[in-house]
């Protein structure tokens, strides 16, 4: 297999390769992320190329300056047991190491088992921290806070302000 940066005439085939392999979500644009990873010199898109069968594996790859995060690995149904997705790892983390970030990171969805047990098996190690996140509006404004921080309206949809919470009190959902 050779890896390489993702060819633009092999974008659909990286779409599908992701639905296929279960990674997209209905909520979450991929062609966006697919998009955004190429535009920057902090990110890009891998492709797993075989003679013969095309684009078989990829793997999206960036950095945030600190660590290197690793998205979308994913291979054919067709190819897999073949030691490429150990590849295209091996390609996130030299791309990771020639870019000067120490440190490479992913996330796995709690029930994907048999992900896991891939990447236990290339020594990555669960971390002992937990991942928050917000999904944001683009284009909107968020508006300021008497504080001066951002807050969206619905963040406060218990009725109480950001001040009137105790320490550890999130908003209740």
């Amino acid at each position: 297999m050779q890896i390489r940066a993702l060819a633009s005439a092999d974008h659909a085939a990286a779409l599908a390769l992701w639905e296929a392999a279960g990674l997209t979500r209905p909520w979450n644009d991929a062609g966006a992320d697919l998009r955004r990873a190429l535009q920057g010199p902090e990110s890009t898109v891998l492709g797993g190329y075989l003679d013969g069968a095309g684009l078989v594996a990829t793997a999206m790859v960036g950095h945030d300056g600190h660590r290197g995060w690793v998205y979308y690995l994913a291979v054919d149904p067709a190819h897999r047991r073949r030691g490429f997705g150990r590849h295209m790892m091996a390609a996130c983390e030299d791309w990771v190491h020639r870019h000067g970030i120490p440190k490479i990171q992913l996330m796995v969805r709690r029930d994907n088992v048999g992900a896991l047990g891939f990447y236990e098996g290339l020594g990555y190690e669960v971390s002992d921290v937990t991942v928050l996140g917000r999904r944001l509006r683009l284009g909107e404004q968020v508006p300021a806070t008497e504080s001066g921080q951002g807050q969206h309206p619905e963040d406060d949809r218990d009725g109480t302000q950001p001040d009137e919470r105790g320490p550890g009190e999130g908003v209740r959902r």
